[in-house]
C-alpha cells in the first residue's frame, strides 16, 4: 500500500489549480480584437491545422457579435474551446501573427477564441449547422478522443450517422483525462462532448472494442470505421524498484487529478518526474501546485534537447520546479517496501550513463513521463492486414486519413505518434470530408474565405458547400 497522502485542504487545492490565464472580460476582448490588422493574406489561418478564419472571428468580436465568432470557430474546429486553452498558440497561430514581426505583442488569439466559445458552452446554444439531408451511411469511431470527436462532428454536419465507442466512462480522451488541470478542467471537455452529442453524434461508453464488442460485428453493421484509439500504457524503465507503490505513470497521475476531488489526490513531499516533454511539465507543475515541497524533473539529455515547449519550461521554473539535466535513473531505492530515493548516473552527450558517476537523490514519489507505447498488438488483432509504419504508427494517406484497408480510417496519436489536440481534430475532419465524398460523390470545399484572403487554408471555415465531382 502506498504511503502517499493528500497535502492541501480543499480550498487551497482549488486555488492552487486555478487556470493560468483568466478569461477576457467583454471590454478586454473588444480592445484586444481591435488590435488585429485583419491581414489580407492572414498567416494565422495557415498556421492553424483546422484552418479557422481567425481574422474573421476576431472582427466579429470587435463588433460584439460573439455568437457569430463562436460559429466561425466551431464550424472549423468543433473543439475550438479546448484548443484555445491547451494548444500551443504561441507556436501556431500567435507565432505566425505579423505584429510579432513588428516588435509588438501578437494578438492573443487563444484567449479571444476562448472568450467567444465560452459563451456557447455556458448557454448550451447550438451555433453549428447540420445538414437536413441524411445519407443513410453510418460510421463507427473507435475511441472517444479529439480525432474521433472531430471526425464524428463533421460527419453528422454533412448528413451521416456517427457512433463513438469509448471504453472509459466518459469520452474526450486526453482532453477529459490527460490535460493539466490548471490548463483545462475536465468539465470543459465534457461540455464539448455534450455539444457534439446535441449535433447528433451517438456515444456508447463503457464498451471495449475487441472484448465487449467484436470488430467483425462493427464491420458488418457500419459503412466505415475510424480508428482514434490513441496510445497505450506508459513506457517502463526496466530498473529495480519500478514496481514500488509510490511509482506512477504521468498519464495515470494526471487522470487521477481529473477524476477525483483535488483535495484527495495523494502526493509525496519530494516528487521526481522522469522525462522532459510537455506531459512531464504538466506532471511536475501539478505536483508543485498540489503541495509538494520539492518537484524535480530528471532528464537524461541536455536542456537544449528537451521536447517540452520553451513557454512550458518557463512556466514550470516560475512555479519553483527544479530541473536536473543529463542524468539517467539506475535504481529506485526503497526502505521497508516504499520509495526513499532514486539512484542516478550522469550521462554523456549521447545520453549514455558515465561509469562511476552515480549519486542519489532523496524522494518519496516517482512519476514516469517517458511516453506511451503504440497499440500494434491490438491493432493487428483487429485488422491483421493493417499496415503499420515506423514505431508502430498506423500508416494513412495524408490527404484522406484512409489506412491500407479500404473503408478504415485513422487519426490522432495512433496515426501521428503524438501531436497536439488541434492536429487530431484536423485529421478527424480530413477523414470525414473524404468519407463524405466516398458516400455521396460530393467533394466539400471551403466557401469564399479563400478568395477573401487570397490563400488556401487547410480546410477553411464557415459553412461547407457541396461540389459535385465529375467522373
Amino acid at each position: 500500500m502506498s504511503k502517499l497522502k493528500p497535502i492541501l485542504p480543499k480550498a487551497k487545492a482549488r486555488e492552487a489549480m486555478e487556470e493560468i490565464k483568466p478569461a477576457f472580460a467583454s471590454q478586454e476582448a473588444v480592445t484586444e480584437a481591435n488590435r488585429c490588422l485583419y491581414c489580407y493574406d492572414a498567416p494565422c489561418i495557415m498556421a492553424c491545422p483546422t484552418g479557422i478564419d481567425i481574422p474573421g472571428f476576431i472582427k466579429k468580436i470587435a463588433y460584439d457579435n460573439v455568437k457569430g465568432a463562436a460559429r466561425t470557430i466551431l464550424t472549423a474546429n468543433i473543439l475550438g474551446n479546448s484548443c484555445a486553452r491547451v494548444c500551443p498558440t504561441k507556436v501556431l497561430c500567435e507565432g505566425a501573427c505579423v505584429l510579432e514581426d513588428r516588435d509588438h505583442d501578437p494578438i492573443d488569439i487563444g484567449r479571444l477564441q476562448r472568450y467567444a466559445t465560452d459563451r456557447v458552452l455556458e448557454t448550451g446554444e447550438q451555433v453549428v449547422a447540420v445538414s437536413p439531408l441524411k445519407s443513410g451511411k453510418k460510421v463507427a469511431l473507435i475511441g472517444g478522443g479529439p480525432a474521433s470527436l472531430g471526425c464524428a462532428a463533421e460527419l453528422v454536419r454533412l448528413g451521416h450517422e456517427a457512433v463513438v465507442f469509448e471504453k472509459k466512462e466518459h469520452p474526450g480522451g486526453l482532453n477529459t483525462y490527460g490535460i493539466a488541470y490548471y490548463k483545462m478542467k475536465p468539465e470543459i471537455s465534457l461540455a464539448e462532448v455534450e455539444m457534439i452529442e446535441k449535433l447528433g453524434v451517438e456515444f456508447r461508453c463503457g464498451i471495449e472494442v475487441g472484448t465487449d464488442l467484436a470488430v467483425d460485428k462493427i464491420l458488418q453493421e457500419f459503412d466505415a470505421v475510424f480508428l482514434g484509439i490513441g496510445l497505450g500504457q506508459g513506457r517502463r524503465l526496466a530498473i529495480p524498484g519500478e514496481d514500488l507503490p509510490e511509482v506512477a505513470d504521468a498519464i495515470d497521475f494526471i487522470a487521477e487529478i481529473h477524476s477525483q476531488p483535488l483535495e484527495t489526490v495523494k502526493l509525496g513531499k519530494n516528487v521526481v518526474v522522469l522525462g522532459c516533454g510537455n506531459t512531464a511539465i504538466d506532471a511536475v507543475s501539478q505536483a508543485k501546485r498540489l503541495g509538494a515541497e520539492s518537484a524535480t524533473i530528471l532528464y537524461r539529455r541536455s536542456e537544449e534537447e528537451m521536447s517540452a515547449y520553451g513557454f512550458e519550461y518557463a512556466l514550470a521554473k516560475s512555479e519553483r520546479c527544479e530541473f536536473m539535466f543529463q542524468v539517467a535513473p539506475v535504481e529506485i531505492l526503497e526502505t521497508n517496501g516504499h520509495v526513499s530515493g532514486i539512484r542516478l548516473a550522469k550521462t554523456d552527450s549521447n545520453a549514455q550513463p558515465i561509469t562511476g558517476s552515480e549519486f542519489t537523490v532523496n524522494c518519496d514519489h516517482v512519476i514516469k513521463a517517458l511516453g506511451q507505447t503504440k497499440m500494434e498488438k491490438t491493432l493487428l488483432e483487429w485488422f491483421p492486414k493493417l499496415k503499420l509504419g515506423a514505431g508502430g504508427k498506423i500508416e494513412v494517406d495524408p490527404l484522406t486519413q484512409e489506412t491500407s484497408i479500404p473503408g478504415v480510417y485513422a487519426g490522432g496519436d495512433a496515426a501521428n505518434g503524438g501531436a497536439e489536440v488541434v492536429n487530431a481534430v484536423a485529421e478527424g475532419k480530413r477523414a470525414a470530408l473524404h468519407l463524405h465524398q466516398t458516400f455521396t460523390g460530393e467533394a466539400v470545399t471551403p466557401p469564399a474565405q479563400t478568395t477573401r484572403y487570397g490563400i488556401e487554408p487547410p480546410f477553411g471555415s464557415g459553412f461547407y458547400e457541396p461540389v459535385r465531382v465529375s467522373g
